[in-house]
């Protein structure tokens, strides 16, 4: 069995209603619903509000990969917790999935070893369509191309991440350029997997092919072939 734990810092579900109305249980709880429905993966949460913010040494000694959800409050996250998760990812070969704005999360960042700084262009928003690049990598299995996705926040390059070791997807947005949206790392012995699409006012993570795009993206950190 797999294990998974799902990481949203879980701030403006609580007060921005747009936020709410996208994700009334919270977005953690809609990444960690359709994840249990794998029979293969066993899968919790924790939030900003957790003690150690619920990454302690004892929870990562039993996780096999953590997706990472950050926006607003990514500086709330203590640089302990940071240097844990690296340890496992580096070390122990843990697999990090890095959601959205979680690109300019610590974590992501101290992967990468760059500023992961990128570009939105106005308005701000628009259609997506998500283009397979790789269509044999085990992240893409079954995927349509492209994934059409009605509405999300519109993240332009320049994005300062370093060359990918495999680039899975890149975006088209409306009205503005191409965006590198699912890029695959290898991080001494762990895998780190970069996803753009999941703004928290969009209902994304409701979107079948996110979700198969997701599921894949666990399997493949852990090296494991899907069922």
């Amino acid at each position: 069995m797999t294990k998974v734990l799902v990481w949203c810092e879980n701030v403006q579900n609580k007060t921005q209603e747009n936020v709410i109305a996208a994700y009334p249980e919270g977005m953690h709880n809609t990444l960690a619903g359709f994840l249990s429905a794998d029979g293969g993966l066993s899968v919790t949460t924790a939030t900003l509000d957790d003690p150690d913010c619920g990454v302690t040494d004892e929870k990562l000694a039993e996780t096999d990969v953590v997706l990472w959800w950050g926006h607003v409050a990514h500086g709330q996250v203590p640089d302990a917790v940071v240097e844990r998760l690296y340890g496992r990812v580096v070390t122990n070969g843990m697999g990090l999935i890095a959601l959205h704005s979680s690109h300019f999360s610590k974590i992501f960042k101290r992967l990468m070893g760059t500023s992961c700084a990128l570009a939105i262009t106005k308005p701000g928003y628009g259609a997506e369509k998500l283009w397979t690049l790789l269509p044999g990598h085990p992240i893409a299995r079954g995927i349509p191309n492209p994934v059409e996705i009605e509405a999300e926040e519109t993240y332009n390059e320049y994005f300062d991440i370093p060359q990918p070791d495999e680039l899975v997807f890149n975006a088209a947005f409306e009205g503005c350029g191409s965006f590198r949206a699912g890029a695959a790392y290898h991080r001494g012995r762990g895998k780190v997997f970069y996803f753009q699409p999941g703004h928290e006012t969009y209902p994304v993570y409701r979107q079948k092919e996110v979700q198969e795009i997701l599921l894949n993206a666990v399997y493949w950190a852990v090296g494991k072939a899907r069922g």
